[in-house]
């Protein structure tokens, strides 16, 4: 372009006038957009995480996972702060969980025996549960309806003890391990008898927790039961370590509360303790742990603890069971390995084996199965992955699913 040219032009762009500056208004206005945009993006997402994590902080507010302690969902302060969901604490009633309610008069011993019971069906195996000291048969109440999703056709028993839930003997203050034990044999044979079962027993797979585990044990290894059991599962107890923890079982009984004043207090203590950390299955079986008391028993002096300020009392007094406690698991180790039929350990932790049982489980003698970030309540804490296992247990051992090869005979036919 010329020197002429580029005067030419200058000289037509100075009569234009100058062009207005953008007001402050319309830049301040973009930028209150865009910011009202992310603070809406922000809140919808605080919602969102907020709605899915509720029951999760509920339960443990300082969890590293919950939107509390996330700074990218930090809310204006300026926002209300939202009301926290108190989880329920309403008790769940037994009839969800359990087809029948059974109460099993044993004539020779004026015993009734009480067991809830869902019938399997379609040759399918009936699963035996046997639970710990101080709990009841609604311990596996969650476990029960865990097993019939994966394995319709199953059933299952789970029976009181005696001295527990709602079974009253003569003597329900004899806790022996060889009285424990018949009772066992003696709830399935009314069992039996009641569900005409005559002609041949379902399989059987038995399953005890804590103590009930020494009772499997112990009945597998006596063979009370003839060749109906296809195997037996012992939850979270080892010889080892029950007799280790025998020795610090008095200070812990000791810092228990004595009593509630409400079924929904024992509830809350039973989750805020940690002693059940599902606290569905809380609801359903910390109810029968308890009782209520009207009046203070008349060796009880009056005090701030006394049953009227606190009359929902233990069912079982776990302190009077000591005499029996070494008698429960001295010799489990050996029975266990010992009896016939397959062999399942469920265990919180690996730390739990003794000497006897590792050496068993290298030789292959057993199945062992660890599961982690639950308490000694695994089949409450995590109903679902017990259930798989048991299930599988069964499969694993089911006879009817055997093929065997044809005889000689058949096959020159």
């Amino acid at each position: 372009m010329s020197d002429l040219q580029r005067s030419f032009q200058k000289s037509k762009l100075a009569q234009f006038p100058p062009e207005p500056p953008m007001p402050l208004n319309s830049h301040l206005g973009a930028l209150d957009e865009v910011d009202d945009e992310q603070e809406e993006e922000e809140e919808g997402q605080y919602d969102m995480e907020e709605e899915n994590d509720l029951d999760s902080r509920t339960e443990t507010p300082s969890s590293p996972c919950s939107s509390a302690s996330s700074t990218s969902t930090i809310r204006p302060l300026f926002a209300r702060p939202e009301p926290r969901k108190k989880a329920s604490l309403e008790p769940l009633p037994w009839n969800q969980y359990f087809s029948s309610s059974l109460y099993l008069l044993h004539e020779p011993t004026s015993a009734v025996y009480h067991a809830y019971l869902t019938s399997p069906s379609n040759s399918g195996p009936l699963f035996v549960m046997h639970h710990g000291a101080g709990s009841s048969g609604l311990s596996f109440a969650l476990l029960a309806s865990e097993i019939r999703k994966l394995l319709p056709a199953a059933g299952i028993l789970s029976l009181d003890s005696r001295g527990h839930g709602e079974t009253k003997t003569p003597n329900d203050e004899d806790l022996s391990l060889p009285t424990l034990s018949q009772d066992f044999v003696t709830v399935v044979e009314l069992v039996k008898e009641k569900c005409g079962w005559s002609g041949k027993m379902p399989d059987l797979v038995l399953v005890g927790h804590s103590l009930g585990g020494a009772v499997v044990a112990d009945v597998a290894m006596e063979g009370k039961l003839g060749g109906s059991v296809l195997g037996y599962v012992v939850l979270d107890v080892v010889e080892g370590s029950a007799m280790d923890a025998l020795q610090s079982m008095q200070t812990y009984l000791s810092t228990r509360p004595s009593g509630f004043t409400s079924l929904a207090q024992g509830i809350e203590w039973h989750t805020r303790s940690r002693t059940i950390r599902n606290p569905t299955s809380a609801r359903i079986s910390v109810p029968a742990l308890l009782h209520h008391h009207h009046h203070p028993s008349p060796d009880q002096p009056p005090s701030s603890e006394s049953t009227q300020q606190r009359p929902w009392r233990w069912r079982t007094d776990l302190s009077k069971t000591q005499p029996f406690w070494s008698g429960w698991f001295v010799g489990l180790s050996k029975k266990f390995l010992a009896a016939r039929g397959g062999k399942l350990l469920i265990l919180a932790g690996t730390d739990r084996l003794d000497r006897e049982l590792i050496i068993g489980q290298m030789q292959g003698k057993y199945q062992l199965v660890v599961l982690p970030e639950v308490g000694h309540f695994l089949h409450e804490d995590a109903p679902g992955k017990v259930a798989g296992v048991l299930v599988e247990f069964y499969k694993r051992n089911d006879r009817s699913a055997l093929v065997l090869p044809p005889k000689v005979s058949e096959m020159y036919k």
